[in-house]
């Protein structure tokens, strides 16, 4: 018997793949700044602003046996299956109704990258790279009073650490296709977003 889940997801799976949507990666190490610039690019472009992690908690909060089954594989420290992030990305994409989507924190590494295409059968349009030195993100990280745990020095390094050595490999492969679109993250955000308005500009995209 399939579950509930892979029921939607098939039914998911044939509209997104149907609808051939737009797809951008937005990528960028912790700190860089992503979320406040995907805000504004939700604003001015009208995509659909999807985070693998806000997916993955708010399937956990649901209390869904793949919920429990995703909170159990974080306790363990296990990373969670490409395929359960994925179905979670094509259900969201499939219920939004729109057909521009900002993939954020996803992939996270090549077996991610691989995996989704394979999927959904869908290749970005491009990457959005936020790219931005350590000291920056660091800098960053250890000013915004969020009381996020993990905002201490010793895991804000080991986090730059797992970003650069599995997100670098994606960055490269895009780059060889000639589908990354960096940007200088360490500018103030209205600089930032000016850089990113030209991306999304001469993609033949109008601003809504």
């Amino acid at each position: 018997m399939e579950t509930v889940l892979e029921a939607a997801t098939k039914e998911a799976n044939g509209t997104v793949a149907e609808k051939k949507p737009t797809v951008v990666f937005v990528l960028g190490g912790p700190g860089s700044g992503k979320g406040t610039q995907c805000a504004n690019i939700v604003q001015h472009f009208g995509y659909t602003h999807l985070s693998a992690g806000d997916l993955l908690r708010a399937e956990i909060k649901s209390g869904s046996e793949n919920g429990t089954m995703i909170q159990n594989m974080i306790k363990e420290g296990k990373i969670v299956p490409s395929e359960v992030t994925i179905k979670l990305l094509q259900r969201a994409m499939a219920e939004s109704g729109n057909d521009k989507f900002l993939i954020d924190g996803f992939p996270r590494n090549e077996e991610n990258r691989a995996a989704f295409e394979d999927v959904t059968k869908i290749e970005p349009a491009f990457v959005l790279f936020f790219d931005c030195s350590e000291e920056e993100m660091e800098r960053r990280l250890l000013s915004r009073n969020q009381g996020r745990e993990d905002d201490n020095i010793e895991t804000i390094r080991k986090r730059f650490k797992v970003f650069l050595e599995s997100s670098l490999p994606v960055i490269e492969h895009y780059n060889s296709r000639e589908k990354v679109r960096k940007i200088d993250a360490a500018s103030p955000v209205e600089e930032v977003f000016e850089s990113v308005k030209v991306v999304f500009t001469s993609k033949d995209e109008k601003a809504v």
